[in-house]
């Protein structure tokens, strides 16, 4: 079974159809095969921008993956993340060439990470872990979520600029208080001044 390997194509919908037909097939051929599981043990997965990232899925029962066709699939775009085959790394999407490693130390013992180096946002999303041998078809689902961590930190600038609007309308306030009770203060006297005044004369 062919994979796409481009993001882009004059038919908008054509990786969809792929991934559709794909899906389809997996879902088939797994049910098809009690001979083997793809299992993924967290399947979300999360990580920083910049960092690199391993995502998790292994063979169950675990059994000797070096002869095996071993692909790793971008949801979004059913393309191919990683292609190994029987010791050999094969064609891939162009944003993650060179930026892509299967642990091949693991394969014997059935484990499939792939590891991620330089993480962007653009990464987060769904990716499918796909094994087809000669007896038999399956694949898990694994989760990537990647998070900026500077796009959450607040700017000096702006910590100095709050404060000092906070300043300044708390000085405001104080001052407008100050002024109010000194215009009372004034009246109060004027009152009482008024009152200490002596009654007007009645002489003509």
């Amino acid at each position: 079974m062919g994979f796409t390997s481009h993001c882009r194509h004059s038919n908008f919908s054509h990786p969809w159809r792929t991934l559709l037909a794909h899906l389809v097939a997996l879902h088939l051929l797994h049910l098809g095969s009690a001979q083997f599981r793809v299992v993924a043990p967290n399947d979300h997965i999360t990580a920083i921008v910049g960092k690199d990232v391993v995502l998790h899925c292994r063979l169950s029962p675990r059994k000797n993956a070096w002869s095996s066709d071993i692909k790793w699939i971008q949801h979004r775009s059913a393309g191919l993340l990683h292609h190994y085959r029987n010791g050999s790394d094969l064609e891939q999407m162009e944003e993650y060439k060179g930026r892509t490693e299967l642990f091949r130390d693991g394969l014997s013992d059935g484990n499939l990470d792939l590891r991620i180096t330089a993480v962007t946002s653009t990464d987060s999303g769904t990716y499918i872990c796909a094994v087809e041998d000669a007896v038999g078809y399956a694949g898990a689902v694994v989760e990537l979520e990647v998070s900026d961590p500077s796009s959450q930190i607040t700017h000096p600038w702006k910590v100095a600029l709050a404060l000092v609007i906070t300043l300044l309308v708390g000085s405001s306030v104080v001052t407008i208080i100050f002024l109010h009770r000194k215009q009372v203060a004034q009246s109060r006297k004027l009152s009482e001044s008024f009152q200490h005044l002596p009654p007007p004369s009645n002489n003509l």
